[in-house]
């Protein structure tokens, strides 16, 4: 598990660009222990999530960290992608390696159990996906928010939708997961869009990335270039929301924020998947949920930057 002070750390998720950017400095990071890497269906299905994140594995040279596939679809909806965004495979604009590894055996959501009940200490959950592997999780055994320390969310939003004006993809894409999450008493950190919309990708923040000129940054660079060519014109950069929730575990004072109480939206055809957040009145059965709300964007991609260097930051 975790060693000289590291933080163990499972990060769950569905390789997708900016997922892409949240391994490569997750796995760069001389300050986790990564215990594995669960995909899920998300930006595009489970068959390429799951590649993906060996491809960055092996980019990464981390052969050490496994990858585990988890559910192919959500609880109840039908399966939504985002290949508009991400390209046909997930991670078109660069060129990666072929995995050196498969998949390991079991199933994400029995890695889950297994590790979260018998962890000699409370593990973190960096969680950039939609919730189905946590949700199942939590269903087939409640018990295991025992070895949970806290849980950091890319999802959701105060103000504002991506898919709908109302819902952000992730919440959207399994809605059901995400409200059993949210009710399971668990410790949350909410990272929204109203934050990742700060922290836009520019050609100068591409050009500083490409310049540190070894094969991880000459990768990123590449994805984020794709990035920003699918971004709408009404921004002035591709907003980089999945890095921002390994950027908030690595520097919390990057960030600001709220108690609140969060509850998702399952029942309306309209606003199905949006993000009620309620910081007037707080839950009396759970722990709030904290909400960021405000971040240093220039100290992000500072972080950013000096975890696509030489590794061990």
């Amino acid at each position: 598990m975790s060693t000289h002070g590291t933080t163990p750390l499972i990060i769950d998720c569905d390789p997708g660009l900016d997922d892409a950017i949240a391994l490569m400095v997750a796995l760069n990071s001389s300050r986790f222990a990564v215990l594995g890497i669960t995909a899920v269906a998300g930006n595009v299905p489970l068959r390429l999530t799951e590649y993906n994140a060996r491809r960055l594995r092996t980019l990464l040279g981390r052969a050490d960290v496994p990858v585990y596939a988890g559910c192919p679809r959500p609880l109840l909806q039908t399966l939504v992608t985002a290949e508009e965004i991400h390209g046909a495979t997930g991670l078109d604009g660069a060129e990666l390696p072929e995995p050196d590894g498969e998949a390991a055996s079991r199933h994400a959501v029995s890695f889950l159990v297994d590790t979260l009940s018998t962890a000699p200490e409370p593990v973190t959950l960096a969680c950039t996906a939609p919730l189905t592997n946590l949700a199942v999780a939590l269903i087939q055994r409640p018990e295991i928010a025992a070895g949970i320390r806290e849980v950091v969310i890319m999802g959701g939003g105060i103000n504002r939708g991506n898919i709908t004006p109302v819902a952000e993809f992730n919440f959207y894409a399994d809605p059901h997961a995400a409200r059993v999450v949210f009710e399971s008493g668990l410790p949350i950190t909410l990272v929204p869009l109203d934050v990742t919309h700060q922290v836009l990708v520019t050609e100068d923040v591409i050009a500083r990335i490409r310049a540190i000129g070894n094969p991880v940054s000459h990768a990123a660079a590449d994805l984020l270039s794709y990035y920003g060519s699918t971004r709408r014109p009404a921004l002035a950069g591709a907003p980089l929301h999945d890095p921002c929730v390994i950027a908030y575990l690595l520097q919390r004072d990057l960030f600001g924020g709220f108690p609140a109480d969060v509850r998702i939206e399952t029942e309306s055809a309209l606003t199905i998947g949006q993000s009620v957040v309620n910081r007037r009145r707080l839950p009396d059965d759970r722990p709030a949920v904290t909400v960021l709300d405000m971040v240093d964007p220039v100290g992000v991609f500072e972080l950013i930057l000096a975890h696509l260097g030489p590794a061990g930051t």
